[in-house]
C-alpha cells in the first residue's frame, strides 16, 4: 500500500532473519519471541495511530501475533517479515473498522480518525492500490483545479514550479490548492463510513 512507513528495527541481516523465519516455522517458541520482541512496538505504534485506542491497539497486537503463530507454516523465509507483519497490522485495522461501520459506539469513536483524511491528502501519501477513489473525487474538480492539485499534491512540485508550467500566478495556484482541498474535505465527508475509512487506511499507507 507508498507503504505505512513502520520505521521498525529489522533483524541485523537477510540471512539472519532467514534462518529466524525458518525456527520459527517449525513452532521455535524462542523464535516467536525474537519476532514478537522486534515488532510488537513499532506495531503497536501503527495500530494506535490507527484505532486511537491503546485497548483496542492492545487487542489488535495480541490478535495478530497469535494469527502469526497459528499460520507460522505459511510463512515464507525468502520474504521480508515486516511486510507480512503490516499486511496482517492493516487487515485487523480493517476488520475493526467494518465492525465499528455496524456498531453505533464503535462507529462514534472511529469517525474522529476521518479528520486525519486532509493532512494526509496534504502530505501526498497515496496507496498504489487505491488511488482510483482519490481520482474519481479529483475527477470532479474543473480541469484547470485538476492540474494544479495533481501537480502539487500527486508530483510534489512546488507552487513555484506549477506556476511557470502552467503559466499562472502562485496566487492562482495557493486558491486553486485552497479551492480543491475544500471540495475534497466536503466530498470525503459524505461518503459512507467504512468507504472513509478505507480510504483512511490507503492514505496512511
Amino acid at each position: 500500500m507508498p507503504h505505512i512507513n513502520l520505521k521498525m528495527q529489522a533483524i541485523s541481516n537477510d540471512v539472519d532473519e532467514k534462518e529466524l523465519l525458518q525456527r520459527f516455522r517449525r513452532g521455535d517458541y524462542a523464535a516467536f519471541d525474537q519476532l514478537y520482541d522486534t515488532y510488537k512496538r513499532p506495531l503497536a505504534k501503527v495500530l494506535l495511530r490507527f484505532l486511537k485506542s491503546s485497548e483496542l491497539a492492545d487487542e489488535a497486537l495480541q490478535d495478530l501475533f497469535m494469527k502469526l503463530w497459528e499460520n507460522k507454516s505459511k510463512i515464507d523465509p525468502e520474504k521480508s517479515i515486516k511486510a507480512y507483519l503490516f499486511r496482517m497490522a492493516e487487515n485487523l485495522v480493517v476488520d475493526f473498522f467494518r465492525r465499528a461501520a455496524r456498531d453505533k459506539q464503535m462507529r462514534a469513536h472511529f469517525m474522529v480518525t476521518s479528520t486525519e483524511i486532509y493532512s494526509h491528502i496534504e502530505a501526498g501519501l497515496f496507496s498504489k492500490e487505491r488511488k482510483e477513489q482519490l481520482y474519481r473525487a479529483i475527477d470532479q474538480l474543473s480541469p484547470q483545479r485538476r492540474k494544479v492539485f495533481v501537480l502539487c499534491k500527486l508530483e510534489s512540485k512546488s507552487y513555484e514550479e506549477v506556476s511557470q508550467l502552467l503559466k499562472i500566478s502562485v496566487s492562482a495556484v495557493n486558491d486553486h490548492i485552497k479551492k480543491s482541498n475544500l471540495f475534497l474535505k466536503k466530498y470525503f465527508n459524505t461518503q459512507s463510513f467504512i468507504t472513509t475509512m478505507l480510504f483512511v487506511i490507503s492514505l496512511l499507507n
